[in-house]
């Protein structure tokens, strides 16, 4: 498979560490793009052993840049531009999110008082739905001027109506609404670019561990019971999470074989609509 140039937004841990991890393997050329990259310990392990090779065997570029912020995200595509190839790069993956780990399992739409929803929300759309955008926005000369044209978006089945339904999940609400809109912004792209060959494609991870540390034990309760009506739906799931390693590279799989056909799509980690 001859090497492209692939941008991550939120590239510092979890799942997009692992995307630079895997494409780094197979010789792609990554732009990892983070809010805070010097505080990102694994990222600036791999950025060492890049210091160690020659300036044309140099496939990571680390840039810094926060998705909710316009003018973070212009000067890192303007610095983007200038490091890779032709300024052009084939694949952008949307990755960075926000979720509130105190309440993500927890609250009901009713448990919120209405301030604490307000504000949970904006937060959230501003993560969820602008960042995405903006970024897209920002980046979209640099993929008019790349080959293949993806733009990869990670959201998740937690939005899909009927997996809320017949799991009566009545949690993750701020993070389900938003994810939920994003897929209308992923369509929207998909028919305003469509002429021009573009693939826009939403991936569901699956269940992945991220955690940077354990949950407290009341975090893993209400996890537990998420995760029990996940089971009501679909029995045959194990309820062991996968690995970012495991997700990633089912992920990439999809990822490498979607064709603008596939544009507007959201589907799983399977390529289908079974989340889990």
């Amino acid at each position: 498979m001859p090497s492209h140039v692939y941008a991550i937004a939120g590239a510092s841990r979890g799942l997009g560490l692992q995307f630079v991890i895997d494409l780094l393997a197979r010789g792609d050329i990554v732009v990892a793009i983070a809010r805070n990259p010097d505080r990102a310990e694994e990222l600036q392990k791999l950025v060492k052993l890049q210091d160690e090779k020659n300036e044309s065997e140099k496939k990571l570029f680390v840039v810094k840049g926060d998705i909710a912020d316009t003018a973070s995200m212009e000067a890192a595509a303007n610095e983007t531009a200038k490091l890779v190839p032709g300024g052009a790069i084939d694949v952008l993956i949307n990755n960075a999110a926000y979720m509130h780990a105190a309440t993500i399992h927890k609250n009901t739409i009713i448990d919120y008082s209405t301030p604490a929803l307000i504000s949970e929300m904006t937060q959230s759309f501003q993560t969820n739905i602008l960042g995405p955008i903006i970024t897209t926005n920002v980046f979209l000369p640099l993929l008019r001027n790349g080959s293949l044209k993806k733009v990869i978006t990670l959201n998740t089945g937690l939005s899909d109506p009927q997996l809320t339904l017949k799991g009566g999940l009545g949690n993750t609400v701020t993070y389900s609404v938003t994810k939920s809109a994003l897929e209308m912004v992923n369509v929207k792209y998909a028919v305003a670019l469509k002429d021009e060959g573009f693939t826009f494609l939403d991936i569901s991870p699956g269940v992945v561990n991220t955690a940077i540390a354990p949950p407290s034990e009341e975090e893993l309760n209400d996890i537990m019971k998420t995760f029990a009506r996940f089971k009501s739906v679909y029995p045959e799931w194990s309820g062991i999470p996968m690995t970012p390693a495991e997700s990633v590279k089912l992920m990439l799989d999809i990822m490498d074989n979607s064709s603008v056909e596939d544009s507007g799509k959201f589907v799983s980690h399977k390529n289908n609509r079974e989340w889990l």
